[in-house]
């Protein structure tokens, strides 16, 4: 699928435009509301990434307009407006996440990756999950394989599915934390590694050397690695 991008200075869409294409992303580029919600309504959207200071509609009409046309894609929204209330009435008008300008092309690729593994992870999904060898049932937070099952904690199968979901793809400990712990008060980027733990001890139970089925790239963070 598609991010659109709602930028009407041009340099900087142009930038974003480069960016995200060398990302491996199909990008559109529009320049003002109107446009963006003609791009957007009713289309199914990667992400979104939406200027708030746009001619015509802004990017607050607009965020307004795509939410009540039922478009769910993640919304980022641009600004050089940095006050609580600026980043609190983009948040309230149904963005996701609010980035102030001048900002790091890496950033945001970072705030978009993020938004796409919190949607992924907050799936209802009642089927089993298969990744050779585990069969992960997300109802009774089982993991089996042919050797054998064990049960899981609620956070540990939030994990194990988030890793499944993306085999053969190392995830940073900031990615893994910003989708199953960002928000929760006390936690720490540590925890990530404390859950890996867990995980690699109770799947080493349900098959032999089932723990390492999760691997540790350096320099890049976790993967889970079929077989």
């Amino acid at each position: 699928m598609t991010i659109l991008i709602v930028e009407d200075d041009a340099d900087i869409g142009s930038v974003l435009r480069r960016g995200f294409a060398a990302e491996s992303y199909e990008v559109e580029l529009v320049g003002d509301g109107d446009s963006a919600l003609v791009a957007a309504t009713g289309k199914p959207l990667r992400a979104i990434i939406l200027d708030v200071m746009l001619p015509g509609r802004s990017g607050i009409d607009v965020c307004k307009a795509l939410r009540a046309a039922g478009q769910t894609a993640p919304i980022i929204m641009l600004s050089a407006k940095s006050s609580v209330t600026d980043r609190t009435e983009g948040l309230l008008a149904g963005a996701d996440d609010y980035l102030v300008k001048p900002f790091d092309f890496e950033e945001l690729l970072a705030r978009v990756r993020v938004q796409e593994l919190r949607r992924e992870n907050s799936e209802v999904d009642q089927r089993h999950l298969v990744v050779s060898p585990l069969d992960l049932d997300l109802e009774t937070r089982t993991v089996s394989t042919v050797d054998g099952s064990t049960r899981l904690t609620e956070r540990e199968v939030d994990l194990l599915a988030l890793l499944m979901r993306h085999a053969g793809e190392p995830l940073s400990r900031a990615e893994i934390f910003a989708a199953l712990w960002a928000g929760h008060g006390g936690a720490s980027l540590n925890v990530v590694d404390v859950y890996i733990g867990y995980l690699r001890h109770k799947l080493g139970e349900a098959l032999a050397d089932g723990g390492r089925l999760i691997v540790t790239v350096r320099g890049r963070g976790f993967m889970f690695a079929p077989r």
